[in-house]
């Protein structure tokens, strides 16, 4: 299989990028990477996915099997202050895509988020769900999955939330960061959803190439927590000598008035998963224990 990853640079394109290298995942090894595959991992540099001629041209010249498609303006906040871009990149983007993938038969897989969803709700969202983004950044999100629902005929839309991976910033390195140089990390502690890893989500989004199994996919770590949960999990596991301090959102936003509007409740419930190539994503505290024990190896 001829396979093009882009945003190749990102947490999660790098994590998909090294699964295809070693022949495994974290968690075990899909019948696609026992067979013989070529990956080119791409990123901005190489290929602006909000051109499309420059999309249409690589996807014929190089006749891919699938895309996956990793590349996103994920600046929450950077969002509401530059939505032109988000849009190029979030929704554009996508959208080429899509039309060069359907021009050569292509599967497309695209990676979405749980901030296309409203977050006011008390029960996890199904695939089934329909989606009502609060800022920028989940409505541009949100406007690339309608476009690759509309342009591409073979597609899987993968929805995750609280990414966090080996290569690149994340949560989990701002909190052990400022934990170590301050003593101490004020988190809110009434927004909810599902922390995970992007070791599980590449190595469902491979189950699923091989596949004719399209549509939409919530893809996150078992069970549900705070932030502030997360943080102080993180800080213990850590072993970090630090005070992690709960506050709420409004709280927060007085310190940060330019913070974008975020889900207080955006847990996902993996339904598609668990109904067609199986659900193994690890329960969240087990799947950063091993993070983290990986960071300090």
């Amino acid at each position: 299989m001829k396979i093009l990853i882009t945003g190749s640079k990102g947490q999660l394109g790098t994590e998909l990028t090294s699964c295809f290298i070693r022949g495994y995942t974290e968690i075990g090894t899909p019948e696609i990477l026992k067979k013989e595959n070529v990956v080119h991992s791409i990123d901005v540099d190489e290929l602006d996915i909000t051109d499309y001629n420059a999309v249409k041209a690589l996807l014929e010249r190089e006749r891919y099997d699938v895309v996956i498609n990793c590349a996103a303006y994920t600046n929450v906040d950077g969002c509401e202050e530059n939505r032109d871009a988000a849009f190029k990149v979030n929704a554009i983007g996508p959208r080429n895509l899509a039309m060069a993938c359907e021009l050569i038969g292509a599967k497309l897989v695209h990676v979405s988020t749980d901030y296309v969803f409203a977050g006011n709700g008390t029960v996890p969202y199904t695939e089934c769900d329909s989606g009502n983004p609060k800022s920028a950044y989940g409505s541009t999100k949100y406007m690339g999955e309608q476009y690759v629902r509309e342009f591409c005929t073979k597609w899987f839309i993968v929805r995750t939330a609280w990414l966090y991976g080996y290569n690149g910033k994340n949560f989990v390195k701002t909190i052990m960061n400022a934990a170590k140089k301050f003593g101490k990390v004020k988190v809110v502690d009434d927004q909810r959803g599902n922390p995970t890893n992007a070791a599980d989500l590449a190595h469902h989004i491979i189950k699923l190439l091989d596949t004719e199994q399209y549509g939409i996919y919530h893809g996150t770590g078992t069970g549900e927590c705070s932030w502030y949960d997360f943080a102080a999990e993180i800080i213990r596991l850590a072993g970090i000598d630090a005070v992690v301090t709960p506050c709420t959102t409004e709280e927060y936003a007085k310190d940060y008035p330019k913070t974008a509007n975020r889900p207080k409740y955006s847990s996902l419930d993996n339904m598609m998963f668990r109904c067609t190539v199986g659900d193994e994503f690890r329960n969240w505290q087990d799947a950063i224990k091993c993070y983290i024990d990986n960071l300090s190896e």
